[in-house]
């Protein structure tokens, strides 16, 4: 099974969370005391380093043109793998994947300018872990993707970045997708060609991605599949001959079987029961 099918629940469950600095001390520790790898429970002490109580949160609080020091790293017990970077009053929340490849410890120095590139990182890190969790449930089209990001507030560059990552990482394909929903709809579902192709532009699959799936799927899987329909549909109507004909035939086209397979499916029918007046379906 390809990437993009498999279950992405272990995946998801690194997200990211709020990037609020508001967070009650009880969800908080302090990973850069030493006194935390202490095999020990800890309770924070915000005042640690010599700061007052008050923390400013958030980025535009900052100042300009200053070097800014990190006094303390707490790792949040929620939401899970995010973590409180502290500049003495001033503080970010930041996911652990984020934290580690920008090397923010304790001592080290930033400016204003490189957490501005920090928390823009951070955003495409919470916009991917949205995607996963979404991914987690079963796999979806491009076009989805990018309507549930919007839903949940992720910008237009956010968006495009979490895409690219998704389907470079084969979390995201297409043409696979188009592939396999066609081959399931068909061959498992009791649903025509015309009707699949329709399901999949509600999907935002590309006209040529369409075509190609349902070329994959053969005549003969086709003609079978209606014919299965057609036979229950039939043993289940009453009437006259020419009147089930109709209904059956009409049940058919509703589930997205052309003209010409509802045709054959007609003639076997009529093949199998002997019955007159089923050798030829009217195409409309």
């Amino acid at each position: 099974m390809s990437t993009w099918g498999q279950s992405r629940g272990k995946a998801a469950g690194r997200g990211g969370g709020s990037s609020s600095g508001q967070c009650r001390e009880e969800e908080i520790v302090d990973i850069s005391d030493e006194s935390f790898w202490e095999p020990r429970p800890r309770d924070v002490d915000r005042d640690s380093d010599g700061e007052g109580a008050e923390e400013t949160a958030g980025l535009d609080a900052f100042p300009e043109d200053i070097e800014l020091v990190i006094t303390s790293v707490m790792m949040l017990k929620r939401p899970k793998h995010r973590y409180r970077i502290s500049f003495g009053k001033y503080s970010l929340e930041i996911h652990e994947d984020v934290m580690i490849k920008y090397r923010m410890m304790k001592g080290a120095v930033f400016t204003k300018v490189e957490l501005e590139e920090i928390v823009a990182a951070d955003g495409r890190q919470q916009g991917y872990a949205d995607a996963l969790k979404y991914l987690s449930l079963k796999p979806r089209t491009t076009y989805e993707i990018t309507q549930r990001l919007g839903e949940k507030g992720w910008g237009e560059e956010t968006i495009q970045d979490v895409l690219v990552r998704l389907q470079s990482e084969g979390y995201v394909d297409d043409a696979a997708y188009a592939q396999e929903w066609a081959s399931q709809r068909v061959k498992l579902r009791g649903k025509g060609k015309l009707w699949v192709k329709h399901e999949l532009r509600q999907k935002g699959v590309s006209k040529s991605h369409i075509e190609e799936a349902l070329g994959e799927v053969s005549e003969d899987d086709e003609f079978e599949s209606a014919l299965q329909l057609g036979l229950k549909k039939w043993q289940g109507t009453t009437g006259e001959p020419l009147d089930r004909k109709r209904k059956t035939g009409a049940f058919l086209q509703r589930r997205g079987f052309s003209g010409g397979v509802v045709s054959r499916v007609m003639r076997e029918l009529g093949n199998r029961e002997q019955m007159h007046g089923m050798d030829e379906w009217d195409e409309e």
